[in-house]
Parts: C-alpha cells; structure tokens; sequence
C-alpha cells in the first residue's frame, strides 16, 4: 500500500508529466499522415495557448527549502526522457525512412514535429539538467543537446548568459525594439563564439590551451558526431536530412523562448564596465499555469535568474512588484515574436513601464539598446 505523503507528492508531480503524452500523439500522427502531422504543433502552441485560458495563473509558491528526497518524482521527469526521447527520435527516422505511405513533405512535417518535441520538452529538461550538481544529471543534459547539435548551449548558459544577463555582453538578451528575425541570426553566431570563448579563457586561466583535452567542446563535438552518424545508419542520407530538420526546428523553438525571456530588460550600468547584481525584475515572468505544467516552471524565469540552483519545482512565483509579467504564457508569446509589429505592440510599452517602475532615474536608454559584440576577446 502507498503511503499517503508519498500518493501525495506523486500527485502534485503528475502535471508536470504531461509533455510524456505528445509522444504517442506523434507515433499516431506518423502511422496517419497527412493533416494529422500538424497535431504536435497545434498541441504545443495552440492546445495549451487554450489551455492556459480554461486553468488560469498559478501563484502559490513550494518551499524553496524541500530536500530533493521530496522531490524525486520531479527528478525522475527530466531523466526519464532522456531515453525516451533517444527512442522516439531514432524510432521515427527508421520509421519514416521505410514508411511508404509517407511521401517526402510529409516527412519534413513529421520532423518539424519531432523538432518541437525535442525543442520545446528535450531543451528545455537539459536545462534543469545543466543546472545540477551531480554529474549524471549534467551527462544527460549533454546527451539532449547533442540530439540537436547545440551542445554549446551549456557552456554559453551556464558560462555567459546567467554572468552577463541584461547587459550588451550577454547574445542572449533581445535588445529593445530588436525583432526575432535580427536577433536569431546574432545569436546563433555570438552564442557560439561566447560559449567557446569563454571555455578558452577559463582553460587559460589554469595556463592551458583550449586543445586540452579537459576542454569540453571536445565532448560536444564527440556526442554530436555521434547522433549524426546514428542518424545515417537507421536511415541513410534520408534519415540525416530528417535529423537536420528536427534540429533546426528545435534550435528555432529554443531561441524564441530566449527572445521573450528577456526582451529589452537590462541591469543598470554601475560605470567602470560593471553592473548591478541579477534580481527577478531582469526576466519575464509568467504564472500560466498549463504551459508551466508543460515547461517544468521554464516561465517562471525571473526566480531561476535570481537564484539558479533551484529545482524547478522550487522555482517561486514573482508578483507585479517584483517582477514584469507576460500578458500571456510561452505558447502565445512566441507566436507574436515571429510577428515582430505585433510583437512591437504588446510588449514595447510594457517594456517602457518596466522602465519607468524600476528605473525613473534613467532619461538615456540609447546604450542600453544597442547590441554590441557580447564578449571581449
């Protein structure tokens, strides 16, 4: 018999397991075709967009104190799909390599599909992974991005993005009035040379090359090569164009929550190339209660600016006073960041509050706008 405190914790860990159900849904929507490949896209933008209507906000804040003991089915989430997510990633490519009633655009549908999933869900768990101290956890972020050829993202978030976060040194940051379709194509190349910069500097710190063995590019480099060559093996030429496309679309997916997360928010300059310290009032926050459910909290994201080591399930909800707040969750926001006048209109005057709020001493924003190269050599 389960003891009540731990049906309890189960229970209150259930919702979280939700992203588990798109991976039938696309097995489904491959063995159909057709119009049903749109049903994972549809699901993770749309579904939850209403979703998010019909469940509300959720404001209530776990003690940020809980033992990982507590925890444990919300640590079993992020590592659980690992494998899953190998399974259903290679288990497509053979799949639609051989699948005769699937012709060629319908595959790209698929694995634009597959993209969102490993975009939108793996992404985002290699995250919370990246973020934890024991080594395994870390291992299987790495594992998640080498699925989408981004491993670098480790070392440019946990490196760069959370030490320069607001500031002109930092890709990440969408400066104001920058529409997605400027910023991505910088930080795809600022992002890459920051991260392997800065893994250089912190090897020549211990007056070693980045050639050193211990530099871990070497690794990503490795586990990358090591999916794409998997990829050729199951299904041939086909199958590694199938696993470009859900790489790039999982790319895509990442960089326009990054976009939103931050958008035109930046820490007061101190003088002297230094900057205040990173509060939760530097990140957007929302409380949507079904897409955090699907996001492990992702929108909470002033709290794990402010304190980064905590759990997601930890993670605290930020009032109006304390932190801006998205007038929508992730699934709408960034739809409206592709529309970059729409995306102008909701969110600039927000922006300009925001200033107003927590900055009134301010009259110049012009330096705070512009986006310069993000790391010194």
């Amino acid at each position: 018999m389960i003891a009540p405190e731990t049906l309890s914790r189960w229970q209150s860990a259930l919702p979280f397991w939700i992203s588990f159900l798109l991976v039938p849904l696309i097995w489904v929507t491959a063995s159909l075709g057709g119009w049903w490949l749109l049903l994972v896209p549809v699901s993770t933008w749309w579904v939850f967009a209403v979703l998010d209507r019909l469940t509300g906000l959720n404001l209530e804040n776990a003690d940020p104190d809980t033992p990982d003991d507590d925890l444990r089915w919300y640590i079993l989430l992020t590592k659980a799909w690992v494998p899953v997510q190998f399974l259903t990633l290679y288990g497509l490519i053979w799949y639609a390599t051989r699948a005769g009633h699937l012709d060629s655009i319908e595959r790209v549908a698929l694995f634009f599909g597959v993209g969102i999933l490993t975009g939108t869900i793996g992404i985002n768990y290699s995250h919370e992974l990246m973020h934890q101290k024991g080594r395994f956890e870390r291992w299987l972020g790495d594992i998640l991005l080498a699925m989408v050829l981004y491993s670098h993202f480790r070392s440019e978030h946990l490196l760069v993005h959370h030490r320069y976060v607001g500031t002109p040194r930092d890709p990440v940051t969408a400066r104001y009035n920058e529409g997605f379709h400027r910023f991505y194509p910088r930080v795809l190349r600022q992002s890459l040379l920051s991260a392997f910069r800065a893994e250089r500097q912190k090897l020549a710190r211990k007056d070693l090359p980045w050639t050193d063995l211990s530099n871990p590019f070497w690794r990503y480099w490795a586990l990358q090569g090591g999916m794409l060559s998997l990829a050729f093996i199951i299904g041939g030429w086909s199958g590694l164009a199938l696993f470009l496309i859900q790489a790039g679309t999982a790319i895509w997916q990442l960089e326009l929550v990054n976009y939103v997360e931050h958008y035109g928010l930046t820490r007061k300059h101190l003088g002297d190339g230094k900057y205040e310290h990173v509060h939760p009032r530097h990140s957007w926050n929302a409380a949507h209660k079904a897409s955090n459910w699907l996001l492990i909290n992702l929108q909470r994201h002033s709290d794990h600016h402010y304190k980064p080591d905590r759990r997601f399930p930890l993670l605290q909800n930020h009032d109006e006073e304390a932190a801006p707040q998205l007038p929508y969750g992730y699934p709408v926001m960034t739809i409206a960041a592709m529309i970059p006048p729409l995306w102008r209109r909701v969110m600039n005057p927000r922006v300009r509050a925001w200033r107003r709020q927590y900055y009134p001493e301010i009259t110049d924003w012009k330096p705070y706008n512009k986006a310069r190269n993000p790391m010194p050599r």
